[in-house]
């Protein structure tokens, strides 16, 4: 009987056995990993390490090599350095400058040359977006990206050297794998099969089942970002995979550490800030990442996945949210995890607003929560769009709160006849562009935010019954982003002006 890996247990096939056989009711959005039986060897990445006066950074190259790093000599001396660029030299090459500007990204290497004399050429490391004739050849002269050490990067001045430049070697087995959402793919004698990534949260101990709460806001936001279950690739590079569920968002820095193989980490900093990383490489610790967890099982998944990929992942703890769910099933939830569940006032039909403490770990590590609740009429079930408003349903979810929990809150402004307006403080640095404006007339419940082409952008507002004039924030069509519908139509009728309102986002 042949066997096989799934998730690390042996089990035995038969012939013709399918993927699907295996995995019943696998979602076929999702990869998974399959890894043949090769033979383990070492091979050089496209990375390089440069150690340097001031730390080490990190390389990877770009397509077919134009400079042989190592090649190159040593003690190389900083030339010139300011807001934008710090570059090293000089040494001789061979190019033919183009005599142009080009645009480069933070985090570029560049080979150009001083007074467009290749025998004078510099490696330049760009630390910002800007735009600039370095001396480089017609395609720009990008050799590669910084991909670990961009803070050393900034950090160099005169006087500082590159000491020395080597290949990373990285062990590699030569197997056929590969990620595939084909469960009619025929499974065969030898095969592992992984079907997700398992990750151990920081503060959690597996040893002891205790929890920590040192990492408290950074976990939570991990787990925010993971409660789906799903990681979908934003980005893959040699060193890691990227999800950028929630970027954007402000993380805290509170746990540094090196990033080996299989750390989870948030980026704090950065135009990618709030996003997920993977790490399938060793890379030195770095302050624009905080470490929030370590992969246990599954790591193959993140090495093979493809960019655009989805796969399943699981974290342990579970997201201990109680926000949005009514009191009865709180206290039922909270007692299967032993916490001890307070609220601030008993009652049938009562949604839980807000928990204390907010965070997963410092509930388990406690192992007590206080909750406040506000009667079932007060909370008001909506639908939102993502389809067609996009944006519109990101910046309600963000003024409201619904981006952390399933319960978002505004203050009613003003009722008349059918038209129920909310209002909102949206900074003015958030520009509401038109989106999903309605043409023919606007159903009974739609919800919707006045855009940018009217004085009163941000407004939110919702129809009892249909109009075809106006938008449920009383706007012409063309100020009108439809965002949604409200289920809860009854509801509206008890509110008064003031009032603060608790909408619910539920999903059909």
């Amino acid at each position: 009987m042949a066997t096989v890996m799934l998730d690390g247990n042996r089990t035995e096939i038969s012939p013709g056995t399918t993927l699907g056989d295996l995995l019943p009711g696998h979602d076929t959005s999702l990869s998974v990993a399959i890894i043949k039986p090769g033979i383990s060897s070492h091979s050089e990445t496209r990375q390089y390490l440069l150690k340097t006066t001031a730390g080490e950074i990190v390389v990877e190259i770009a397509g077919e090599e134009t400079l042989s790093l190592p090649s190159l000599p040593s003690g190389l001396e900083v030339r010139w350095q300011d807001r934008q660029t710090v570059s090293f030299g000089p040494f001789s090459a061979g190019f033919s400058p183009a005599r142009r500007p080009a645009r480069y990204e933070r985090g570029d290497l560049i080979l150009g040359c001083g007074g467009f004399d290749p025998s004078r050429s510099v490696l330049v490391f760009s630390r910002k977006t800007h735009s600039a004739d370095h001396g480089a050849a017609a395609d720009g002269g990008r050799l590669g990206q910084v991909v670990s050490g961009r803070g050393v990067v900034d950090r160099l001045g005169q006087g500082d050297k590159i000491l020395s430049i080597e290949p990373v070697i990285s062990f590699s087995e030569s197997v056929n794998a590969l990620s595939t959402t084909d469960l009619g793919l025929e499974v065969t004698d030898g095969m592992q099969i992984i079907t997700h990534i398992r990750v151990e949260a920081q503060g959690y101990d597996s040893t002891t089942g205790k929890y920590s709460n040192q990492a408290a806001g950074s976990v939570e936001l991990l787990l925010l970002a993971l409660r789906s279950g799903r990681f979908t690739s934003s980005q893959r590079m040699s060193t890691h995979i990227r999800c950028d569920t929630l970027a954007g968002t402000t993380v805290p820095y509170e746990a540094g550490s090196s990033r080996r193989e299989g750390a989870v980490m948030l980026r704090t900093s950065g135009k990618k800030q709030g996003s997920v990383y993977i790490y399938t490489e060793d890379l030195p610790r770095s302050l624009a990442h905080t470490r929030t967890g370590q992969v246990v099982h599954g790591i193959e998944i993140a090495k093979i996945a493809k960019e655009g990929e989805s796969f399943e992942i699981r974290v342990t703890p579970d997201k201990f949210d109680l926000v949005g769910i009514r009191l009865d099933q709180a206290i039922s939830f909270a007692a299967g995890r032993g916490v001890t569940l307070t609220p601030d006032r008993e009652g049938p039909d009562r949604i839980i607003i807000t928990q204390e403490p907010a965070t997963t770990l410092d509930v388990l590590a406690g192992g007590k929560v206080a909750v406040k609740t506000v009667p079932g009429s007060q909370v008001i079930d909506i639908v939102l769009d993502d389809l067609h408003a996009p944006e519109t349903c990101r910046i309600f979810r963000e003024i409201t709160g619904l981006k952390f929990h399933d319960v978002g809150r505004l203050p009613l402004f003003f009722a008349f006849d059918d038209v129920y307006l909310f209002e909102t403080k949206i900074p003015k640095t958030i520009n509401i562009k038109p989106e999903n404006t309605p043409e023919d007339e606007v159903t009974a419940g739609a919800f919707a935010m006045t855009n940018e082409s009217r004085k009163g952008a941000g407004m939110v507002g919702v129809r009892t019954s249909e109009n075809s004039e106006f938008g449920p924030t009383s706007e012409p069509f063309s100020g009108t982003n439809v965002m949604g519908r409200v289920v809860d139509l009854q509801k509206l009728g008890s509110l008064k002006e003031g009032d603060m309102v608790y909408f619910r986002e539920v999903h059909e």
